[in-house]
């Protein structure tokens, strides 16, 4: 396992499955190692119903967001696109998924009191709407 030297970026992510989709850690594991990847690419993944787990070492560098692998946590909600539209983004997250991801926030913060919280499509050179929902506007108001 090859560790991060530092912290600077929380990443929040969606799986880009469909809200009926009951996806968890194994799934997106088996996929992204399918892919030839070590692991699954997140460090938490956060599934419909508001549970987290654990996916890749949290000292582990992530495969998430190209660039910034080895410097950030990343963390994935499972859903975000249509129902009826698989092409198309949509915040269709729980509130036990909110929740969850609030609490998971707060305890990444201690730990990691400078890093920086984003979606991964407000990273430089991402094309993606993920995680189907504005990252910035959500934490505002928020104790994090």
């Amino acid at each position: 396992m090859t560790e991060r030297s530092k912290t600077e970026f929380i990443a929040i992510h969606c799986s880009a499955t469909r809200p009926s989709q009951q996806v968890d850690v194994e799934d997106l594991r088996k996929w992204h190692k399918a892919k030839g990847w070590d692991d699954v690419g997140y460090h938490f993944v956060i599934t419909r119903a508001g549970k987290v787990q654990p996916g890749r070492d949290e000292k582990a560098v992530g495969a998430h967001v190209e660039g910034f692998n080895g410097r950030s946590i990343g963390i994935c909600l499972v859903g975000g696109v249509s129902e009826d539209d698989f092409t198309k983004a949509e915040n269709n997250f729980t509130p036990l998924q909110m929740t969850a991801l609030h609490n998971l926030l707060l305890s990444l913060r201690k730990r990691y009191p400078g890093a920086v919280i984003q979606g991964h499509r407000d990273f430089p050179n991402v094309r993606k709407a993920c995680p189907s929902f504005d990252v910035e506007e959500w934490l505002r108001g928020m104790t994090i």
